[in-house]
This record gives C-alpha cells, sequence and structure tokens, in this order.
C-alpha cells in the first residue's frame, strides 16, 4: 500500500523529537532528549530519545520505535492513519499504488485494497482543524496581496529582505479596508460555522459589525511546533499605533507559550549548538537571510518561563540579544528572572547587549554574519549579568549597600533550582559582598547546597558476540555494509538468531542503496516490526545510544571484524583439531599451521 522507499524518506524527513514532544515534555540530555516514559507509570526518566538517530527506547519497560511507532502506540493510530499524519506535517504526499509490500508485514502482499484515512469527526477536533485551515487561508490571501502592492513591496526592499526570504518565511500583506477576509474566504467559509473567522483572531466582530484585525500591514505567519498557522505578527507600513500588532489569545494562539520560528529554527539551532533569541519579527528574518538561522523572538511580550523551558529542551545554550538601551536592559533582566527556576547545571544561558542604536537586523545588514556571531564572544553569562545589575543598584564601598546586595539578590536565588549553579552563586555573592557563605546561609535561609562528586563514566561494555557488535555499527551507519566481509557470516550454532538478523540487515540496507545515516534505524523498525528478530535489533538500536558524536565508528567496525575472525579462527582450529594427525590432508595440515600462527 504505501513503499519502503516513501517511508524511508518520511522517516528521513520527520523530527521525532517534534513528533513525540506534542504529547510528551521532553528534557535535553547531552546529544538526547529524556522524559518519564509515556507507556507505563515512573518517576524517574527512563525514556530516551535520540533526534539523531530518529528512535525512541524506553529502559524501563522496553517501549521501543520509529515516529510512527509512537503514534501508533500512544495515539492509537493504525499504521496508514500515522503514516498519512507525517507526511501532512512535512508537506508530503503519498502516493497511490496499486500493490506492494506492506510494510507491516514486509513478507506479504498487500493487494489493491488502500486503507483510507480516517473520517473526520464533528466537535472541537474538527473546529480546531477548521480554525487551522482558516489561518492557511488567509496566508495565501495575504501572500497574494503582497504580490500586488507595491507599497508593501517597496517597504521589505527597503529593509532589504528578498523576494526568496519573504517566500520562505511566508511574509504577506493586509491591505487596507475592513472588510477584504470575508469577501477573499466566502469559498472557503460556505458550510463552516460563522464566527469561524472571529474566533481564530482574524477579524473582530463587535457590535453587530465585522471588520478586519489587520489591515495596512505586513503580515507574519507565526507556526507552532506541529507546524501550523497558528497566528500573525502585523507590521504597520506608515507611521502608527500599534507599531506591531498580533493575532489575539485563540483555540490556538497563546504568545506566551509560542516562539517565532521555532519550528523552522530547530535543526539549525540543534547544528549550531545555541539559539539566539531576539525581539523583533524582521530581526529574525535579516538573520536568517544573512545565514544565521538560529534565531527566534518573542511575539510581542515580554519572555516567559515558558518560552525558556521550550527553549532548553531544544539546545544547550540560550543567548538573549536586546539592544544596549534602557528598555533593552529592562527586558533583558526580565528573561534573566524567568530563566532562573528553569536552568539546570550543564545548561548555559547569556546575554548579549548590542551597541548604542542597533539592533540584530541593522548589525546584522551593516557587518554581515560573521562579524555579529563574534559578538557572541561577549555575552555575559547569566552569573556575571545578574551581579553586575544588582551591584550597580547599591554602593558596595559601604556595608549598608552590601547588606542590601544580600537581601535584593535572596528573591533571585531563592529561585535557583539547579544546586551547582546555586552553590556557586552564592559563593560568588559572599566575594562581592564580604559575607561569608556561612553567613549568608544564615542570614538569608537559603538551604545549603553539598557538592557532589559526579561518578566516573563507565566505559561502554563490549557486546557478547562480533555478530550483535556489527548490528550495531550498521544500524549506527549503515555504509559500513559495504565493508563487512560477508564470508564471515557462516553458520554459528551459538549465535545463530544474532547471524540471522545480521544477514537480514545487511540485505535490507542492501536493498536501500541510497537510504541516509539518519533514516536508517527509523525504517529498519518500521521493516522488522514483526520480523522474530524485532527485539534482538531493537535492544541493539537502544544499546547505540550511549555512543556520542566522538565515538571512533571504524574502530568499532574493525574490533568487530577482528574479534569475528579470531572467532572463526578459533572455530576452524577445532574441527581441524578434532580430525586425528593421520586423517589431516596435506592441505589441512598447511591451514592448521597457519591458522596457530596468525
Amino acid at each position: 500500500m504505501i513503499s519502503q522507499s516513501f517511508i524511508q524518506e518520511l522517516l528521513d524527513r520527520v523530527d521525532i523529537a517534534d513528533v513525540i514532544e506534542r504529547n510528551v515534555p521532553l528534557r535535553k540530555a547531552g546529544a538526547n532528549y529524556t522524559a518519564c516514559c509515556p507507556f507505563h507509570s515512573e518517576k524517574t526518566p527512563s525514556f530516551t530519545v535520540s533526534p539523531s538517530k530518529q528512535f525512541y527506547h524506553c529502559f524501563g519497560c522496553g517501549a521501543h520505535g520509529s515516529a510512527i511507532s509512537f503514534l501508533m502506540e500512544y495515539a492509537g493510530m493504525n499504521f496508514v492513519e500515522a503514516v498519512t499524519d507525517l507526511a501532512s506535517r512535512v508537506g508530503m504526499r503519498i502516493p497511490a499504488q496499486k500493490s506492494g509490500i506492506h510494510p507491516e508485514n514486509p513478507g506479504s502482499e498487500s493487494g489493491s485494497r488502500q486503507e483510507s484515512a480516517p473520517a473526520q469527526q464533528p466537535g472541537t477536533e474538527a473546529f480546531t482543524r477548521d480554525l487551522s485551515d482558516a489561518m492557511s487561508a488567509a496566508t495565501r490571501f495575504y501572500r497574494e496581496q503582497l504580490k500586488h502592492s507595491q507599497n508593501a513591496i517597496g517597504y521589505l526592499k527597503t529593509r532589504g529582505l528578498t523576494g526568496e526570504t519573504a517566500a520562505r518565511f511566508a511574509i504577506g500583506y493586509a491591505p487596507a479596508g475592513w472588510q477584504n477576509l470575508d469577501a477573499a474566504l466566502a469559498g472557503f467559509l460556505a458550510g463552516k460555522r460563522a464566527d469561524l473567522l472571529a474566533e481564530a483572531g482574524l477579524v473582530i466582530a463587535e457590535d453587530g459589525k465585522r471588520y478586519d484585525r489587520f489591515r495596512d500591514r505586513i503580515m507574519f505567519p507565526i507556526l507552532d511546533l506541529k507546524g501550523r498557522i497558528v497566528g500573525f505578527g502585523g507590521r504597520i507600513l506608515d507611521q502608527g499605533e500599534p507599531k506591531y500588532l498580533n493575532s489575539p489569545e485563540t483555540p490556538l494562539f497563546q504568545k506566551g507559550h509560542l516562539l517565532y520560528n521555532l519550528y523552522s529554527a530547530r535543526r539549525a539551532i540543534r547544528q549550531a549548538g545555541k539559539v539566539i533569541v531576539v525581539e523583533g519579527y524582521m530581526d529574525v528574518v535579516a538573520l536568517s537571510q544573512h545565514g544565521v538561522d538560529y534565531a527566534v523572538a518573542t511575539l510581542g511580550t515580554a519572555t516567559t518561563p515558558h518560552h525558556v523551558q521550550k527553549l532548553l529542551r531544544h539546545t544547550d545554550n540560550v543567548v538573549f540579544c536586546f539592544d544596549g538601551d534602557n528598555a533593552g536592559r529592562k527586558a533583558a533582566w526580565r528573561a534573566l528572572e524567568d530563566s532562573l527556576a528553569q536552568v539546570v547545571d550543564g545548561k548555559n544561558i547569556s546575554f548579549l547587549f548590542l551597541p548604542e542604536g542597533e539592533d540584530p537586523d541593522s548589525y546584522v545588514r551593516r557587518h554581515g554574519k560573521e562579524a555579529f556571531e563574534r559578538l557572541f564572544e561577549h555575552a555575559l553569562p547569566l552569573s556575571v549579568f545578574l551581579f553586575k545589575e544588582l551591584s550597580a543598584r547599591v554602593d558596595l564601598r559601604t556595608s549598608e549597600g552590601c547588606a542590601k546586595l544580600a537581601q535584593d539578590a535572596k528573591p533571585l536565588l531563592a529561585k535557583v533550582a539547579a544546586p551547582g549553579l546555586a552553590l556557586l552563586l552564592l559563593k560568588r555573592l559572599a566575594e562581592i559582598s564580604g559575607f561569608t557563605r556561612n553567613e549568608l546561609e544564615e542570614l538569608l535561609k537559603i538551604r545549603r547546597f553539598s557538592s557532589t562528586r559526579t561518578p566516573e563514566k563507565a566505559s561502554r561494555p563490549q557486546p557478547a558476540s562480533p555478530y550483535r557488535w556489527l548490528i550495531q555499527v550498521l544500524l549506527y551507519d549503515p555504509g559500513y555494509a559495504a565493508k563487512l566481509d560477508r564470508d564471515l557470516l557462516t553458520e554459528d550454532t551459538e549465535y545463530s538468531e544474532e547471524i540471522v538478523a545480521l544477514t537480514e540487515l545487511v540485505e535490507f540496507i542492501d536493498n536501500c542503496p541510497h537510504i541516509s545515516v539518519n533514516a536508517v534505524v527509523p525504517a529498519a523498525i518500521t521493516y522488522f516490526q514483526d520480523s522474530p528478530h524485532c527485539k534482538l535489533l531493537q535492544k541493539a538500536q537502544s544499546e547505540t545510544l550511549a555512543w556520542d558524536a566522538n565515538i571512533d565508528v571504524e574502530a568499532e567496525f574493525a574490533g568487530a571484524m577482528a574479534q569475528l575472525r579470531n572467532r572463526k579462527r578459533k572455530q576452524r582450529m577445532t574441527k581441524l583439531h578434532s580430525k586425528s594427525l593421520s586423517m589431516l590432508t596435506h592441505e589441512e595440515k598447511q591451514e592448521l599451521q597457519r591458522l596457530a600462527l596468525s
């Protein structure tokens, strides 16, 4: 029904972390994400998601799978429903096929029957879909209007935007006038609720009248982490207030939970190892046009704890970038206050202040990407910014000033949940104020933070057999299948299941010559889910979660092959020794001698 090649391409384009995070809050843990398992009750997280290999595994209950598996197990979808859901998120269309191999049962012909997606259900779910469709229809209307507005095009050109960038961000234009949307979307609205556009925040209905919320504004669509358009930011073209107008709170749109461009920037954030948070939509767009693709913006509001929490799930390094004026300092301080309770040890939050009169948009246009990124060297770590600001408010030359510094710091330190950071902040406060740490703990009634020794990282255990070792290597990098000496994959009664599983995995990779490194694991999960070797392969996959980016895969492969050759050598010697010397042929005697010396 659905070709294996389509499944592979789909899983290569889907981000499993985003799929799972729709329902399960994830926390960054090195290269992976962790959470309490959604499939069994637990207090300590044992559920791990690998964004690089695109699979999840629970070390508690053994739940294991790809993005498709998750939707089937967690959301109760069947296979076709799960594939359809994922395909719609990444803009892929499932090709119609009359026959083929059913991915849930690789060994069976599916025939010409095509299972259809579930019918739309009435009620809240259907209304939510209508709201989402209304936002998409409005986006198309705004984008079409931009093509015909020389004034709007001229404005974007003065801001240095290219047509390509405007198209990539789906930027549009809401024309002047009061009832454009009702007329333009009349066909779409037929048969739908009369208040749909009002509920979506696109029109305002009051005193029996309706009029467009956005008029004569550049329109920036705002996406949630599902990739749906859920709201808009509108920038006025000429003078007027407000300069920026955002969608109101709706069933789809909550400003305090959303960040502009986060959905599109996810991969760039992971590749860069950081995210930069700016204040305006145009800052994000301009930075992206100049190659800084890992920028996001709050939606005209102050940073919230939800924003910080969401950002820290995507990266270990968050850089807040603000103008260097008083307003920028105040915004940065609010971001710091909201970050204290969210930051954990191992995460870094810093604050970058641009030169007077500059914003990210103007700076990157004037100086370029490299100069902008060099500014990160001057970003202030959270701890430095915290005490720099507090110290500036008091006179540390006096005892009264030192006492006030300690009191001002008290409510802020009380928010810090990360024990290591809290301890270091307390020590730093002691250095600045002149109090001892013990005195501060007593004065501020702050609990003592005992230092804990981090246990040494245990060495990775060697797999029980060279066959299992090779399975791990191929699941980590399928390219090594081409280097495998397949003459060594002969019968071995002690590890017969692992040999068969390895052989079938190699055949799977051979039949998918264009499969990417990132797609092999989720594709194999789907292909082998009904195989008798499914559990063995899942276990091998879970073991690769401990492999980080520094692992020497070539050495792993060489080690596994050397162990396999040594095992085959010993097996052959045992077989030859089982014969009496007089029964050995001349060639066998020479072979035994070579094996003994090798």
